[in-house]
């Protein structure tokens, strides 16, 4: 069991919201008195769980000086599933499938913001890579909003056999690269799928590239080259939502 501490209202609130039964202990300010504090507390002591009362020097370290707006909760933090979980996962799927692959992310702010896209847009989970990527962590739970307890995120440690093997299931694999010659509303969503965003600033590796069925890029009519691996997967991902409510409607 893996624990960690998330801090702030915003937070707390989430897990209150999506994994109750994963709170483990918490603290507060002694001193701070307001009416979200007041109500989170009181949620806290429905679930059985007595906030501990500390000065805010406490607090601060709890949070490692970030801010915690007068409580810290301990919780069990949600865990990466494995690759045999990701091949049960998809021989079970029912629907059009949509997976969301992140190749080598490694900044925790952009895999919560990915997730809390992929909760809003009905992807069934996300991939990532075990090396030189970021995991799950407070922060990823922190931005995440929830999302973290509600989309499955798949460890693997070979990206290339893994996207073969997806496509043996009949997913097609569709990277966003800046160079590509279609764009994204050239491309038909309609189909299962796996859609593939490389790393910040470097796009996806070679070998993750060769192993895409098509590519595609959105345009750009700016000065800056590229967007945000966060900002990119919302755009493609509501494209392929707003592409697929066309068709069932």
């Amino acid at each position: 069991m893996k624990l960690s501490k998330l801090y702030g209202l915003h937070s707390v609130q989430a897990a209150l919201d999506y994994s109750p039964k994963k709170i483990c202990s918490a603290w507060i300010d002694a001193i701070r008195q307001d009416k979200r504090l007041t109500q989170t507390i009181e949620s806290l002591l429905d679930l059985g769980i007595e906030p501990e009362k500390v000065d805010r020097k406490k607090l601060d370290k709890l949070a490692d000086n970030n801010n915690h707006q007068g409580i810290v909760i301990e919780i069990e933090m949600p865990g990466e599933l494995s690759e045999n979980e990701l091949k049960i996962a998809v021989e079970n799927l029912t629907g059009l499938a949509l997976f969301l692959v992140l190749d080598n992310v490694q900044d925790p702010h952009n895999l919560g913001a990915c997730l809390r896209t992929a909760d809003a847009t009905g992807v069934h989970g996300i991939i990532i890579t075990k090396d030189n990527a970021t995991g799950i962590t407070p922060t990823v739970c922190k931005v995440a909003s929830g999302a973290a307890e509600t989309i499955p995120v798949y460890q693997v440690t070979n990206l290339s056999r893994t996207l073969r093997w997806l496509k043996e299931q009949g997913l097609w694999i569709m990277g966003a690269a800046g160079e590509a010659s279609q764009t994204a509303y050239q491309i038909d969503f309609n189909v299962p799928m796996a859609l593939v965003l490389g790393a910040e600033g470097k796009g996806m590796r070679r070998l993750t590239r060769e192993h895409c069925d098509l590519l595609l890029h959105l345009p750009m009519l700016g000065q800056v080259s590229s967007l945000n691996v966060s900002v990119a997967t919302g755009v493609l991902l509501y494209e392929v939502l707003r592409q697929r409510a066309l068709v069932n409607h």
